[in-house]
């Protein structure tokens, strides 16, 4: 992967941009603006590969070295979010317990609910996948649910 850059694409399939961060051979973001930032560089692994996965191919991308900079109770929401299978789409509450909270518990499930929100890298953190808030834009995540239908 190449080490430090932004690196976006357009997609047609999503109707936005695909941008990301990395450093060090890590993600550290995933956003979607409207257009291709001036200091993007179009060229990237990873934006072929979500080429393919929004052209049909699946794609669970848990091999995507990411850079999740968080509280670590956040972070291993997260990383349980990275283990929704490609094409499930799983409640707030199943979540909560895949990450080994109690999903009886008001607070835990305020947890996992924020994890969602701040996730830096939706897309390679599947947060599209839980019935739930989520860090993408909403038409962004419902175009990916409906991609891996």
């Amino acid at each position: 992967m190449q080490d430090t850059g932004i690196y976006a694409r357009e997609f047609e399939a999503l109707g936005r941009t695909v941008q990301i961060g990395v450093a060090s051979g890590r993600v550290i973001n995933v956003d979607f603006p409207e257009s291709i930032p001036d200091d993007a560089e179009t060229d990237h692994p990873l934006l072929d590969r979500v080429a393919d996965y929004l052209d049909g191919a699946p794609d669970h991308f848990d091999d995507v070295p990411l850079a999740l900079t968080m509280a670590t109770d956040q972070r291993e929401v997260l990383e349980a979010v990275r283990n929704v299978p490609y094409g499930e789409t799983i409640t707030v509450s199943r979540l909560t317990t895949l990450a080994g909270l109690d999903a009886d518990d008001e607070d835990d499930r305020l947890l996992v609910e924020r994890a969602l929100r701040a996730n830096p890298a939706p897309l390679f953190v599947p947060d599209h996948r839980i019935d739930g808030p989520g860090a993408a834009p909403p038409a962004v995540a419902e175009a990916l649910r409906r991609l891996e239908a």
